[in-house]
């Protein structure tokens, strides 16, 4: 049975994704204990590529000053001088990629102090572990069971063991166990993630094949926008490689897996999806190389709260999003930063068991009340995106003279170029206040 004593301040952190390994990085740098539980057997992947917005490299500064120089070498941007500080480029998914169209060479959206990075994900999940100490990782570890009690939390794990710890962070994804115990009692309704109408087929292929099928327009990353069909593609790998998504738009209640976001189907039923007119032959040939698996687009519409009492979310558990601003993977790096050094403060605090509860409610809820409206905003703009590369806009519809100033015209500055340290700093204060208000109540 792990056990800690009420004399240690003990983080157990469920998932070793994005936000949970950014979180024990943290956690390690600030010397706090922690232990780190992963389901998988091993370190593991799900998805291919994945980029950091300035927002998510300046977090990670924070973080660990370390990881930039080792992300630098194997992060790759657009090809060519000119073309870093753009995010992506707009063309068609149709015949022609409507490259006769009025606004091709003005459809690229970025910003001038924004440069564009990419990587593997296996490769970047390499880096992170790496600031991790092996022994206070456990893999195998499938949580099946969350009791709060009134001085710690009890985690109970398929295999029967038993852990205790002082605080527990959900980073266990989308489908998250944690979560559920977070919202089921009060907002049950919310607890699931909600199918928004699309799926995608993705793949990973070396850049040699892709140049083959699209040639020069591998160069920049790109959107390619359609009526219910649409693609993003981009460079990673150092350029070696090229990660691609086919996305098809559906109805929103046609997803009939329960408790799965993947869908293993024929050959013939993927390739039938981007069938007839109105699709690129490019596109089928590279839909060929693909796995015929459908990835589901699942997010969080709806989350009230990010903590019950001792247990917190971060990362996809707390908001996942749908990928269309690759703005994911960079707000759970902001969920680490900013719970990493609210749990840094309670651990200095003297109290510890019982009489440590009302300080943990006013860590967590300032972590909340900081996190949670960005984390939503993100996710909201996100999906606003996936209906414009759709065509499915309420307003812009299927006029990329519409579509693309909501692109272009400052959309991501609030979230690329926010001030993380004043962040901290504002939770920080807000529980302290808490804190301090507490304790006056509780003398009077």
């Amino acid at each position: 049975m792990g056990k800690t004593t009420h004399d240690e301040f003990h983080v157990a952190i469920v998932g070793a994704g994005i936000g949970g390994l950014a979180l024990a990085m943290a956690l390690h740098k600030k010397g706090i204990s922690f232990t780190l539980y992963e389901e998988a057997k091993e370190y593991s992947a799900v998805g291919a590529g994945i980029g950091f917005a300035p927002n998510g490299m300046r977090t990670m500064d924070l973080i660990e000053p370390g990881f930039r120089p080792l992300y630098e070498e194997v992060c790759v941007g657009n090809k060519g001088e000119k073309a870093q500080d753009i995010f992506f480029e707009g063309l068609l998914i149709k015949e022609g990629l409507g490259c006769d169209e009025k606004w091709v060479g003005k459809s690229a959206w970025g910003h001038p102090d924004y440069v564009r990075k990419s990587a593997h994900r296996k490769t970047l999940l390499d880096i992170m572990t790496s600031f991790i100490p092996i022994e206070s990782v456990k893999f195998s570890k499938r949580l099946t069971n969350i009791e709060q009690r009134s001085d710690g939390v009890i985690l109970t794990f398929s295999d029967g063991t038993i852990a205790e710890s002082t605080i527990l962070a959900g980073a266990d994804g989308i489908t998250s166990t944690v979560r559920e115990h977070v919202l089921k009692d009060m907002y049950p309704s919310q607890v699931a993630p909600v199918y928004a109408g699309a799926y995608c087929y993705r793949a990973v292929i070396p850049m040699s094949e892709a140049y083959e099928v699209l040639g020069d327009l591998t160069d920049v990353a790109k959107f390619y926008f359609g009526l219910k069909r649409s693609a993003v593609t981009y460079r990673i790998t150092g350029g070696d490689e090229f990660n691609f998504l086919l996305c098809v738009a559906d109805s929103e209640d046609a997803w009939k897996l329960k408790e799965a976001v993947t869908e293993k189907i024929t050959h013939e039923a993927m390739m039938a999806d981007f069938k007839g007119p109105g699709v690129d032959e490019r596109f089928r040939q590279l839909l060929s190389k693909a796995q015929p698996t459908k990835w589901g687009f699942f997010h969080h519409l709806q989350t009230s709260t990010y903590y019950r009492d001792r247990v917190v979310l971060i990362g996809d558990s707390a908001h996942a999003s749908l990928p269309f601003q690759a703005a994911g993977a960079g707000q759970g790096l902001e969920d680490a930063l900013v719970l990493s050094n609210v749990l840094a403060q309670l651990a200095k605090l003297p109290q510890r068991g019982t009489s440590q509860t009302r300080s943990i409610h006013a860590g967590l809820a300032a972590y909340d009340s900081v996190r949670r409206p960005r984390a939503q905003k993100q996710l909201e703009q996100a999906a606003e995106v996936g209906r414009m590369i759709f065509f499915q806009h309420e307003e812009a519809g299927d006029h990329m003279d519409k579509i693309l100033p909501r692109l272009q015209q400052g959309r991501f500055n609030w979230l690329w170029f926010h001030d993380m340290n004043k962040d901290v700093q504002e939770a920080l204060y807000r529980m302290q206040r808490q804190i301090n208000a507490s304790r006056y109540t509780a003398r009077i």
